[in-house]
Parts: C-alpha cells; sequence; structure tokens
C-alpha cells in the first residue's frame, strides 16, 4: 500500500453521552403536628392529666385511676396554669382538675382549655358541694363535677362518662337539669350574669394571694394602673373596702383555700 493511500475507516462506537445529573428531590413540606383521637385510638387506655396543687391528693386520686385497665395518668400538674400549658402538648384525652389552686383555678383553667382545646374532655374534682361550683363548672366548658369525698366511689365512673361527652354530677343533682342547662347554653338563651369577668376573677384571686398590683401585672401581662382599675371595680362590685374583704369572698367563691 502506497504510504500516502488513505487507510480505511475503522468501525468506531460513537461515545455514550453522559447522563444528566439527577434534580435534586424537594423536601416533603412539614406537616402540622395532628395527635390521635379517641376514635382513632379505640382500645387504648384514656390519657388523664390530673392537676392539684397538694402532692398527697394527687398521688391518691392516680391511685384510684391507674386500677383501671382503661384509664391511665399521663401528666400531672401542680396548678391551673401548668395544667393548660401541658394540655396543650396534645396527648391527653381527659383533664381532672381541682378547682382551688395557686396562679390560676380548675375553672380558670377550664375556660382557658375549652376555649384553646375544645375536642378535650374536662372534670372538675372539688370538696365544695355547691350548686353555684357546680353551675359555673358547666359554663367553664367540663362535663362533670366529682366530690373529692367520694373520688373512690365516683371518679372512674365520671372519667368513662366524659370522654363518652355525657354530663356526669354527684350524686343528688339530676342529669336532666344538666342536660336542659347545656342545651340553653348550646342554643345561646339567657343565662344569669356572673358578678365579675374572667379578668377581674383572675386579679381577684392573685389579690387574695396577697401579690402586690406590680407582680399581679407582670403575670398577666398588663400594667399595674389597669391591675387598679380592675380591682377598685371588684371592690365597688362587691361593696367591700379593702384587701382583707376582697380575700375573704375569694374563700367562699372557691379561688383560694381557707
Amino acid at each position: 500500500m502506497s504510504p500516502h493511500a488513505p487507510k480505511p475507516p475503522t468501525s468506531r462506537t460513537p461515545p455514550t453521552p453522559p447522563t444528566p445529573p439527577t434534580p435534586p428531590t424537594s423536601p416533603t413540606p412539614p406537616t402540622s403536628r395532628t395527635f390521635p383521637t379517641r376514635a382513632d385510638r379505640s382500645g387504648a387506655p384514656i390519657r388523664v392529666l390530673l392537676a392539684d396543687d397538694h402532692t398527697l391528693v394527687r398521688r391518691g386520686v392516680r391511685l384510684i385511676l391507674e386500677g383501671e385497665p382503661d384509664l391511665t395518668v399521663v401528666a400531672e400538674a401542680g396548678d391551673g396554669a401548668e395544667a393548660v400549658a401541658r394540655a396543650r402538648a396534645g396527648d391527653i384525652d381527659l383533664a381532672v382538675l381541682d378547682i382551688a389552686m395557686p396562679r390560676m383555678t380548675g375553672l380558670q383553667a377550664a375556660r382557658e382549655l375549652s376555649r384553646r382545646l375544645p375536642g378535650l374532655r374536662i372534670l372538675i374534682l372539688t370538696m365544695y358541694d355547691n350548686e353555684q361550683y357546680f353551675f359555673e363548672t358547666l359554663r367553664a366548658g367540663a362535663v362533670g363535677y366529682v366530690l373529692k369525698s367520694v373520688a373512690d366511689r365516683d371518679l372512674v365512673e365520671a372519667c368513662r362518662a366524659a370522654v363518652r361527652d355525657e354530663p356526669f354530677v354527684y350524686p343528688g343533682a339530676e342529669r336532666a337539669l344538666v342536660r336542659s342547662y347545656l342545651e340553653r347554653l348550646h342554643r345561646g338563651d339567657g343565662l344569669p350574669e356572673r358578678v365579675v369577668t374572667d379578668r377581674e376573677e383572675e386579679i381577684l384571686k392573685l389579690v387574695a394571694e396577697g401579690h402586690t398590683s406590680k407582680e399581679i401585672g407582670e403575670l398577666l401581662f398588663i400594667s399595674a394602673k389597669t391591675v387598679e382599675r380592675h380591682r377598685a371595680n371588684l371592690l365597688h362590685k362587691l361593696g367591700m373596702r379593702d384587701r382583707l374583704e376582697l380575700t375573704r369572698y375569694a374563700i367562699r367563691a372557691g379561688l383560694i383555700d381557707p
């Protein structure tokens, strides 16, 4: 072959084109935290939050509840404010609240929880056999009222009734009366007005516990001047003259222990 003759073409495999990079996968957007409902947890024990400022009482009530296979105490609180914070964690089916606790009473906590967690069931546990407290309990959003003196007899059934969304009251009160009251409440029919507002009640309790206007303002995130104005309104409404009389009223109303 002549050195100047062209070389015959050789068979060549064309190069494989590079594989395009895989686009990054978009992260799954976070979802809001949800918690299983009672319907989703069929057969699971009822998860109870127990709030009382007396450790021995909590211990005794806990023993009563945890003696039942369908009830379990998953959280405890020593006052109403702590109970609200703990319940908002989202893993509670039922809150059992003492009526008289520091910082925030059981009734105040029940009102707050009813607004923030309408699916939560609430029971009030109390030493006061008093019709006024009973109706305040319903107004606050609780579905039951149990006396401490008979807690060993009534509390377990009250917890089960509450989760079924049935009213439970101490013996002597008629269920029909409770249902009638709740129906009127849901219809928005006229109900007796409370003597003091929720905010005035909060301030009354803290005044009776010995807090200064400045301390109360810091706890409630309002000015000391606003506290003084509410306090003056309380004295005027209740026909009282000083802190001592307000404290006596707070004891009678179950806002603080004697």
